[in-house]
């Protein structure tokens, strides 16, 4: 299922931008013309053995060692290409939605993002953005919140 299709399923309100190709979140909020705080980019991690969708801002990085700890996990490391297509099949690789209900994987949002109106996130494609409210994101998503991401310099 496509995100705009399951948003329509429930009845979020959403707006759809179309943009130059992007292939990071960084160029994504560039091409919006947002800040990289607005953007929201899943980073999937394998914590033993299990699959999380972290959902951070464009511009900071995810504290693996500090995640590892919250999850009381005992290794923990970045998903590879080979596995997000498995995980993402509908999805161009890179361009995920930070939406991992939809594919079922626990969703953990930073704690940064909270405080933002809105958020602006790749939507399985490239070429196409999706604005979401930021409580209706999270009323959706029922991401974990917790802070485990540093901001880059």
């Amino acid at each position: 299922m496509h995100i705009t299709e399951y948003l329509k399923q429930h009845d979020v309100n959403y707006e759809v931008h179309s943009h130059r190709p992007t292939f990071s979140s960084q160029q994504l909020a560039a091409e919006e013309h947002v800040s990289g705080m607005i953007v929201a980019k899943p980073v999937i991690v394998r914590a033993d053995g299990q699959y999380y969708m972290c959902v951070l801002p464009a511009c900071y990085k995810v504290d693996l060692e500090m995640l590892r700890s919250l999850l009381g996990a005992d290794e923990i490391q970045l998903a590879e290409e080979h596995e997000m297509e498995k995980l993402f099949p509908e999805c161009e690789v890179g361009a995920e939605p930070p939406f991992g209900n939809m594919f079922g994987l626990t969703t953990i949002m930073d704690e940064s993002l909270k405080t933002d109106l809105f958020i602006v996130c790749q939507s399985g494609k490239h070429d196409q953005a999706i604005q979401i409210n930021i409580n209706d994101y999270q009323e959706l998503v029922h991401p974990r919140v917790l802070s485990f991401s540093f901001h880059l310099h």
